[in-house]
């Protein structure tokens, strides 16, 4: 068995000790024990020979190891959830039907039987990808903010065809009117940091938002600069389809550009202008129904303020959607 250093452990965005938790949640005692299981584990399941494992990052019971082998630069990413294998085999086989397709994705790499998905049978689910290069999407650059709405459309228009939906879904509810769910916030304890004007507003654009029936499908559930990789215009990977649900393309594209900034250590807005950016990129694949035209800025002003935290607004939410408010009432 090959000998290297250890890797490095990292917590994604959780603030627990990356050794801790390495040892409570995923049993291993330090990092040189985790580095040479996934070398082991990439060996008798790929046939990869690791060289190195340099770096390994948590979340929740995720885990992703870096690995570099003469043939190349690979990820391998495993959870020692148990109740969530069945979906990340659906979720390997769709991320895998889409890279077929021509979509840019990570694909997951065939294990030596075929399999996209391992299960080892000692509580551990992983799957191996190759590296991709590039950077987070940087949302001050308009042309990979069109890009990666132009790639949204693209996603979309695929995802609505996947044959194999009801694997991916079938645990999840079938979603809410989009009515439904604004004006259901909007009779919750969440909604208490809304004055008493924005709600008159939001409430005004729900009651006269077309009631036009809008079709759900497959969506990526996530999509966000945290979950973009970009070379130079161009969007060259959207990662993580870990979120994917049945949902209305509208609310995602709403929902994506309001969020669209955030990273996993950086949680804050974009200006308007950037929505206008991922809309018309959006658009330039695929043109929104008069019904979805008619839901974007209500959908918009109102995912606004639902990321208003309680107490302290550190990166400006509240300004940012008291904002979008104003502009919306001239």
């Amino acid at each position: 068995m090959t000998e290297f250093s250890a890797p490095v452990l990292d917590m994604l965005w959780e603030k627990d000790d990356p050794a801790d938790v390495m040892t409570t949640r995923f049993g291993f005692s330090d990092a040189a024990e985790v580095g040479q299981w996934v070398a082991t584990t990439v060996g008798v399941h790929w046939g990869l020979e690791a060289t190195s494992v340099t770096r390994i990052v948590m979340s929740g019971h995720n885990a992703l190891a870096w690995i570099s082998a003469p043939s190349g630069l690979f990820l391998a990413k495993w959870s020692v959830l148990p109740e969530r294998f069945r979906r990340l085999s659906a979720l390997a086989h769709l991320t895998a039907w889409l890279g077929e397709r021509g979509l840019p994705v990570s694909e997951p790499v065939p294990s030596v039987d075929g399999r996209v998905q391992v299960e080892d049978g000692n509580g551990t689910s992983i799957s191996l990808q190759r590296q991709i290069s590039g950077q987070l999407l940087d949302v001050t650059d308009r042309d990979q903010v069109r890009a990666a709405g132009a790639a949204l459309a693209t996603l979309h228009a695929a995802l609505a065809r996947y044959p194999g939906t009801k694997e991916v879904s079938e645990l999840a509810d079938p979603p809410k009117p989009l009515a439904a769910r604004i004006t259901g916030w909007l009779e919750s304890d969440h909604s208490g940091a809304l004055s008493s004007s924005a709600r008159e507003k939001v409430i005004s654009l729900v009651a006269s938002a077309p009631s036009d029936h809008l079709a759900a499908q497959l969506v990526h559930g996530d999509f966000r600069a945290a979950n973009l990789l970009c070379s130079g215009r161009q969007v060259a990977a959207v990662l993580d389809f870990e979120e994917a649900r049945i949902d209305f393309p509208i609310m995602e594209l709403a929902q994506s550009a309001v969020m669209l900034g955030t990273l996993f250590r950086d949680w804050g807005p974009v200006p308007a202008h950037v929505h206008a950016w991922l809309l018309d990129g959006y658009e330039s694949e695929r043109p929104l129904t008069a019904a979805e035209r008619e839901w974007w800025n209500v959908l918009v002003l109102w995912f606004s303020f639902v990321l208003v935290p309680p107490g302290q607004d550190p990166t400006g939410w509240g300004p940012a959607a008291d904002g979008l408010l104003a502009r919306m009432a001239e």
